[in-house]
């Protein structure tokens, strides 16, 4: 099952949509350029137990 959660690019605050899969677990990081002003950051995602999700994002 796949969900979409949103954070707000670091460099051009552009508030972007990302998919989240929780088969890849609790606490997932990864690198992704920004859509609209390709700078890259990084997005840090928390799945919590009750279903909520967190996603933190800074400049790489």
């Amino acid at each position: 099952m796949q969900h979409d959660g949103t954070y707000i690019c670091d460099s051009c605050g552009e508030q972007i949509v990302v998919p989240i899969d929780p088969s890849e677990g609790e606490q997932q990081q990864y690198t992704e350029d920004c859509p609209v002003c390709c700078h890259p950051n990084v997005i840090r995602v928390s799945l919590g137990s009750a279903g909520n999700v967190i996603i933190d994002c800074c400049s790489e």
